[in-house]
């Protein structure tokens, strides 16, 4: 029941665009409808015989891990081709680094029926391509005229379009009825407020070409309207649609690194020449103002910063009058405080410096607020009894990398109505083996969703390439595949995995080849295991 109900037809077709209900949207299941000859086809090549009707819904699950998650994907999927097994996956799932290699090859509208080509395409790019100083301004400051620019604007720009070498300024919802012919793409992100207050089944939010919303609870807006204002299910004020490039961001800011992002803050402020005789002065004020809060946030002492900031600003006043003085005992409140106000002055004092240094300024204030992810909540003053109240109360939402809680899209494949028979899980982690598929069984447990019991084997540090978890006849089966194992990398796991950490930027040609060859070789050397997976997972539905 929502505040719908109650409304005349004309009026709930204005409200249309929040859907209250687990169901699937009509266009998923449309395109769930129509892939199942295209699997049925592809299962028949491999001499395993099925109705429509028994046609698996398998999902290929990609976990997070930077660079080493998106180019892990691109190996996975380019031997997925090569097996002849792509065309048998119905859901590709992916969070923070996965869905680059996804927002990459979905921007081809049959790429995985040209999988080699888009996958050369794409490393060509990653090993060639390159964004300059300019493009990347020019891009945030169009970002900085939107409501809501947060840290994730900033974080799309400056470093995620170096390591994935292209600003994609096109929508998600352009690839509609583009993507008939691949595997339907689910992204995925987590409610902030509600992984803090522990609200399980609220936190889980995904983003697919024609719906985003919470997977678990059921609530759901057109994606064309995700992040517009809304008010009791009906659109006060519309905002311009996500594009790829912060949809990235968004879903891969587990990365966030707040040292990096001064540095590329500092490098565009000095993208111009420093002319005139305000322009050093300015850019000091800048730099100190950006030390002053990194140094806090990283726990560091900042006196140094206020004492140059107090010497730089002496004589001058804020917008109220008051004289301009930062004080020397610091809290997160005064550092908040003070750079807000010298944002908000800055060009009081440095009119002439106005038309490149607004992007700058802007950008610091964010910095200062930590503001990820915030956008509009169309679930605002709502009434939806299977969402949590506080949700409902605020107007604003702030989305996070999944990775901060599980480094996996499972819960939102898992919905109930996706009917999902067997998740292959491509875990492209780095550091605790099964971390990930530990932690989704847990969450499950906890909400009482079937998950099949997981169990490690001896030797945890030098996993095999292939894991099946299948003792719940309630649950899909789910296959669990280390990107690092015994078999492709024989004894040497450790080695590969201090090679290629989540936290470095753009790999080189080298590693990026050595990489794809790795993820190519845990499919190859599988393929015969997952094909005697799917076809029991078939008995079991004739039985």
């Amino acid at each position: 029941m929502d505040d719908t109900d109650h409304l005349p037809r004309k009026e709930k077709e204005k409200c249309s665009e929040v859907r209250i209900g687990n169901s699937l949207n009509e266009s998923e299941s449309q395109h769930v409808a129509n892939r199942r000859a295209t699997v049925q086809q592809c299962l028949q090549e491999h001499n395993i015989f099925c109705s429509v009707d028994e046609v698996p819904n398998i999902a290929l699950a990609a976990t997070g891990g930077g660079e080493r998650a998106m180019i892990g994907l691109l190996g996975s999927l380019s031997q997925l081709s090569e097996e002849r097994l792509l065309d048998c996956i119905m859901y590709l799932g992916g969070d923070s680094g996965s869905t680059w290699c996804m927002a990459s090859v979905y921007k081809e509208p049959d790429w995985s029926n040209q999988m080699e080509t888009v996958k050369q395409n794409i490393i060509k790019r990653l090993n060639q391509g390159k964004i300059t100083c300019s493009e990347q301004y020019k891009m945030l400051a169009k970002m900085c005229e939107k409501d809501n620019f947060n840290v994730t604007d900033i974080w799309a720009i400056f470093i995620v379009s170096d390591i994935v070498k292209e600003i994609d300024d096109h929508v998600l919802t352009e690839q509609r009825g583009q993507n008939t012919n691949n595997p339907y793409p689910i992204y995925t992100v987590i409610d902030k407020k509600c992984k803090h207050n522990t609200l399980n089944r609220d936190t889980w939010f995904e983003i697919t070409p024609h719906e985003c919303g919470y997977s678990q609870t059921g609530a759901f807006v057109d994606s064309k309207s995700f992040g517009s204002q809304f008010e009791k299910g009906a659109k006060t004020k519309e905002q311009p649609e996500i594009d790829m490039m912060y949809l990235q961001g968004l879903c891969g800011s587990a990365l966030a690194d707040v040292e990096e992002i001064r540095n590329r803050i500092q490098m565009k402020s000095t993208f111009t020449t420093l002319q005139g005789p305000h322009m050093e002065e300015g850019y000091q004020v800048l730099c100190n103002l950006l030390e002053m809060n990194i140094s806090f946030h990283k726990g560091n002492d900042p006196s140094i910063y206020v004492t140059n900031m107090n010497e730089l600003l002496e004589g001058k006043h804020d917008k109220d009058g008051q004289k301009v003085k930062i004080e020397d005992s610091i809290t997160e409140e005064t550092v908040k405080k003070h750079t807000l106000s010298v944002c908000h002055s800055f060009f009081d004092w440095f009119p002439e410096l106005k038309d490149f240094w607004k992007v700058i300024v802007k950008c610091i204030e964010k910095v200062s607020q930590w503001d990820w992810g915030t956008k509009y909540n169309f679930l605002y003053k709502m009434k939806v009894d299977d969402v949590h109240p506080s949700v409902l109360k605020s107007e604003k939402r702030h989305y996070e990398d999944t990775g901060l809680l599980i480094n996996s899209p499972y819960l939102s494949i898992l919905r109930k109505e996706r009917n999902v028979d067997l998740i292959i899980s491509l875990d492209f982690n780095s550091g605790v083996q099964f971390e990930t598929v530990d932690q989704a069984a847990q969450m499950c447990k906890d909400l009482q969703i079937p998950f099949p019991t997981v169990e490690h084997p001896e030797n945890i540090e030098e996993p095999e390439d292939f894991y099946v978890f299948k003792d719940n006849p309630n649950a899909p089966v789910v296959i669990h595949m280390p990107l690092f194992n015994a078999m492709n990398c024989k004894g040497e796991v450790k080695m590969w995995e201090n090679k290629y950490t989540t936290f470095q930027l753009a790999y080189s040609e080298e590693m990026i080849s050595n990489h794809l060859e790795k993820a190519g070789l845990n499919i190859k050397n599988t393929k015969e295991k997952l094909l005697k997976e799917i076809e029991e997972v078939i008995q079991e539905k004739k039985n």
